[in-house]
């Protein structure tokens, strides 16, 4: 279906409405008709090309035109892998139909992106026409660049102020997505910043001295930063949510209100996940009454994941975890806990049991969980124990295992941990431990989040998880 922006008021502090397109119309046509950045000469350089350093220093961005465009880039190797209906089941728009700058378009092709995932076609349209967004769409579907790109796309690296303010609930994926920023920005004069607790605010306030386009942030810090007048959010047009429910849960709630407060009233609010519980809702009915509603979620888990369990006793489950090892491919796998003295008593005993093994969780020094959180994705260790801190947000797509040691608690959880397999539509494998206190939570999950956990069989078909 395709969304039509709806009538302002005509005292709406928006300012008046873009025009209304054509019901027939895609997102990406009315972006091309709509946006304020017209098709680049292709014999002009422009933007950062413009901007960046003197002639001779840097060379001229490929013509846009040019049949070898995208021949000059340096792309990766293609990704052969299966992919799923999660991120093909497109109208088949390519990342050209939004007309986005073509050095912007140099860092897409780069970072591996080859067509926009369904999440990517709903949302980039409507966020460059500035429309306040609620998006729901699985984890692993593309989240991250439907609001970086359109973000970046709307950026101008001529102004010295913060434009867009990216809010996330964990340092972790602050660290992600500040890289996956400055990725896709990598061709743009743009000035990526994180920011999060655990680290030295005085770092914080020298970069801060110098122009910053884009702030990632953990609220709290933000918050602090704001409060001091050191980072000056008055002319912030762009504030994004990312894992929505989780910033607006209780704790949040207030921190999320007072950094808005530091924002102009006609900022453009962007809120993103995969859950949306009633917090969610009543932030909306608050605060952006008017914003268009995604819901790509026509099932709540992932399609490539294959979901087991086994019943295990208290007793059996390091033996049990031991078998695992043994008999299945695992590329990377993570193993989840229910506590911090859990996860460090279970890495522990896998290495025993001679495998490599990492851990990470909320009690660690932050420069220690930026090492291993760094030395995982790289794949330097094989195993990751960890409680779910590493929940929310964190894309490492060679990660094709997912074990439940301690099964959790919610549906909401349960959804999160299995969904950092089988990332952007590939293959993966999630596999639970059962106790029989645990029974009844399976039962209810299932029926909550309308799947099925199958037992595990003797054997499992390779096919399904190997990447």
């Amino acid at each position: 279906m395709y969304y039509k922006p709806p009538a302002r008021p005509p005292n709406d502090e928006r300012g008046p409405a873009p025009p209304a397109p054509a019901p027939t119309m895609s997102h990406a046509q009315i972006a091309m008709q709509t946006t304020t950045n017209a098709a680049p000469d292709a014999n002009q350089p422009t933007g950062a090309a413009r901007s960046a350093s003197p002639a001779g220093t840097r060379a001229p961005a490929p013509t846009l035109n040019g049949a070898d465009w995208k021949a000059s880039l340096s792309l990766p190797p293609k990704d052969g892998r299966i992919v799923t209906a999660d991120v093909s089941a497109t109208r088949g728009n390519e990342f050209e139909d939004f007309h986005l700058k073509r050095e912007l378009l140099m860092g897409i092709f780069e970072m591996g992106f080859e067509k926009p995932s369904p999440i990517q076609e709903e949302s980039i349209p409507l966020i460059l026409l500035g429309y306040d967004v609620l998006a729901r769409a699985k984890n692993g579907t593309g989240k991250t660049a439907s609001f970086v790109i359109p973000l970046l796309e709307n950026c101008d690296s001529a102004k010295d102020h913060t434009q867009a303010l990216v809010l996330v609930p964990t340092r972790e994926l602050a660290l992600q997505t500040s890289a996956v920023i400055k990725q896709l920005a990598r061709h743009l004069n743009i000035n990526v910043m994180v920011s999060f607790g655990g680290t030295n605010l005085k770092d914080d306030i020298i970069r801060l001295m110098k122009p910053v386009h884009v702030i990632v942030a953990t609220p709290g810090r933000v918050l602090d930063l704001a409060r001091k007048g050191v980072a000056n959010l008055s002319k912030t047009r762009s504030v994004v949510m990312d894992e929505a429910d989780k910033l607006l849960s209780p704790e949040f709630v207030p921190v999320i209100e007072s950094i808005l407060g530091f924002t102009p009233k006609d900022r453009q609010l962007l809120l993103f996940s995969a859950t949306f519980p009633r917090s969610v809702k009543q932030f909306k009915d608050d605060w952006m009454p008017k914003a268009y509603e995604i819901n790509l979620m026509d099932e709540l888990t992932l399609r490539g994941v294959t979901q087991y369990y086994a019943f295990v006793d208290e007793r059996q489950k390091v033996h049990c975890l031991s078998t695992l090892f043994r008999k299945l491919e695992i590329n990377q796998a993570i193993i989840f806990c229910n506590s911090v003295a859990r996860v460090e008593l279970l890495a522990k005993k896998i290495t025993e049991m001679g495998s490599s093994c990492f851990y990470i969780h909320a009690r660690m020094h932050q420069d220690h969980r930026n090492r291993v959180f760094h030395d995982f994705r790289n794949g330097a260790c094989r195993n990751l124990v960890c409680t779910d801190l590493f929940t929310r947000g964190i894309d490492i797509q060679s990660v094709n295992v997912v074990i439940n040691f301690d099964f959790p608690k919610s549906s909401e959880t349960y959804l999160h941990r299995i969904g950092r397999a089988g990332r952007f539509g590939h293959l993966g494998l999630a596999i639970n431990f059962i106790s029989d206190q645990d029974r009844a939570t399976l039962y209810r999950i299932e029926q909550e989040l309308g799947t099925e956990v199958k037992p595990i069989p003797p054997v499992i078909d390779k096919s399904l998880y190997v990447i």
